[in-house]
């Protein structure tokens, strides 16, 4: 989700591009980044449809977070905030106990195995006060009372361009191949109140597994752990108009309505080239017997 008020605004003098450094080295909106949800489409409706997937009919699999009970899901917030909110598109907010009540929602649906939930704003660490729900593990950028600031400032741009907590996020990352055996601890370490001028807090009251163990690349390389197993993977059979089963035993029967009728046009061809064969062989027959007759007729004649 992007609000495009950065990239598409007249003041920005590069269209379209947004750099983490005042070197213009890195575009953070290069050609390999897909956008699913842009300007006006952000707002917290759409927010919360989207984790809770809760969805209107027409919403395309593309634009829906297609996640399970084995899914550990990164969610990354930025913008402003306060305490127990943050801010979409300055006009509406969303609270701590909204995002609570979401993710107490795909708990129950079993939308996830893990969630990292990370806040840089405001008073961040307000933002995941009311969360209840197990196995979310919670870091943000600042306490309560306390701000968050912005690392430093383009001067041809005319504005900050990065905070310091997302600086120093994404200089930790560029270090993190899909190897790597870095941990979530070690993110946490680097940040310090000498760097960004905030106590970062994070929470792990209802996280079940030891971060100094949980390497970074679970949550954001997309490296998953595989689970081998030699039993048979049971499948689900529902119900639901238009479900997988039932597509699956329409195209069954399709297919093997389809086998019936090629076996039946071959045995229909068969019978056809064997009732030709057959007359075929009485015509020949008919034939000879009349020659010879023909024959004997005209040996009995001038005899």
């Amino acid at each position: 989700m992007l609000a495009d008020d950065m990239a598409c605004n007249p003041r920005n003098s590069y269209p379209g591009v947004i750099f983490n450094n005042a070197n213009h080295k890195l575009d953070l909106y290069g050609d390999n980044i897909e956008v699913d949800y842009r300007g006006y489409e952000v707002n917290v409706e759409n927010f919360i449809r989207l984790l809770t997937g809760r969805h209107d009919s027409r919403v395309p699999r593309a634009k829906q977070l297609l996640t399970d009970k084995n899914s550990n899901i990164l969610i990354y917030m930025t913008g402003h905030g306060g305490d127990e909110f943050l801010k979409f598109q300055d006009n509406e907010e969303i609270s701590s106990q909204d995002i609570a009540d979401a993710f107490e929602q795909m708990h129950q649906k079993k939308r996830y195995n893990e969630i990292l939930f990370i806040i840089d704003t405001c008073q961040a660490n307000t933002l995941y006060k009311k969360f209840y729900s197990p196995n979310i593990l919670s870091i943000g950028s600042s306490s309560y009372g306390e701000n968050s600031y912005s690392h430093h400032a383009d001067a041809e741009v005319g504005v900050a361009v990065i905070d310091r907590f997302t600086y120093y996020t994404l200089e930790f990352m560029e270090n993190v191949h899909r190897n790597s055996n870095t941990t979530l601890l070690d993110l946490f370490r680097t940040y310090s109140y000498d760097r960004l001028g905030s106590n970062v807090g994070w929470s792990t009251d209802l996280y079940s597994r030891d971060i100094s163990r949980v390497r970074t690349t679970e949550f954001f390389g997309a490296v998953v752990r595989v689970h081998l197993t030699r039993d048979s993977y049971p499948l689900e059979r529902t119900t639901e108009k238009g479900s997988d089963i039932k597509s699956q035993e329409v195209i069954h029967n399709r297919d093997k309505q389809r086998s019936l009728n090629i076996v039946n046009e071959k045995n229909d061809t068969s019978i056809i080239g064997q009732q030709q064969e057959d007359l075929f062989n009485f015509d020949f027959v008919s034939k000879g017997v009349s020659f010879v007759a023909i024959l004997l007729g005209l040996y009995y004649l001038y005899k």
